[in-house]
């Protein structure tokens, strides 16, 4: 399926525009605020609530980023607002705070995080907050089941699956075998139905999404770019890249 021409006309700061060297910290305001100015699209991720919120995070524990351990689905929105950054004295957001923020400037691309659980209620407050939201917008997650649901919830919203040629290394080996091997290849691409895909660029060029973006016109994006020379290998074999610790 082809999605709209904006998907892939501008290069996608992943998880906002941010330097922690500067004191801007991904996935946190000053990182969405540096994106807009340069005129970037914004990749950004979701995680559950206790109480289902839509709050901007990428780990589903504190820790990496701030004070804490604390699973976020064992927090509330409020709790979640309250925590403390290690390097910005930021707080976490929602989605509905983003979009506010944002409003319609650049392109967002909203990653649905999943505990593979088949737990579908962070993708029906998405589809809430984004009832009203007038700009573009596209969403999606590594999770074909969260990918099948927001075609089910949101089918007008630009929709993409996050992908890569194997998931045999250790961020995946909380997964079940047959998890794993339903991720491989972009076979559920007809259950789907993908508008983009957005493929960890280090592994491309690879079969399944050459057939995506040749044969059934969805633009391919790669992710995360981090140099020079993952930038010219990605413009080899994708549309866009989605990038970080540089300026695209």
């Amino acid at each position: 399926m082809r999605g709209p021409d904006w998907l892939a006309a501008r290069p996608v700061a992943h998880r906002g525009l941010h330097d922690r060297a500067r004191g801007i910290v991904e996935n946190m305001p000053a990182a969405f605020v540096a994106a807009v100015k340069g005129n970037y699209s914004i990749e950004l991720d979701l995680q559950l609530t206790a109480d289902g919120e839509a709050m901007v995070h990428h780990d589903d524990r504190l820790g990496r980023l701030t004070e804490g351990d604390a699973a976020l689905r064992d927090m509330t929105a409020a709790q979640l607002r309250q925590v403390a950054f290690k390097d910005t004295a930021e707080r976490m957001v929602s989605l509905s705070d983003v979009l506010t923020m944002v409003a319609g400037r650049v392109p967002l691309f909203i990653e649905v995080k999943s505990q593979f659980d088949g737990d579908r209620k962070l993708v029906a407050r998405m589809a809430e907050l984004l009832a009203t939201y007038s700009g573009p917008a596209a969403v999606m997650s590594f999770d074909p089941d969260q990918v099948f649901a927001l075609r089910e919830k949101i089918p007008a919203r630009p929709r993409g699956i996050i992908a890569q040629r194997t998931y045999d290394d250790d961020y995946w080996k909380w997964l079940t075998p047959q998890q794993r091997d339903d991720m491989l290849y972009l076979r559920h691409g007809f259950r789907t139905q993908p508008h983009f895909i957005n493929f960890w660029g280090q592994q491309l060029p690879a079969p399944a999404p050459w057939i995506a973006r040749n044969l059934f016109g969805c633009p391919l994006l790669a992710w995360t770019i981090r140099t020079a020379e993952q930038r010219a290998h990605a413009a080899r074999y994708a549309d866009q890249i989605v990038f970080e610790g540089f300026r695209a």
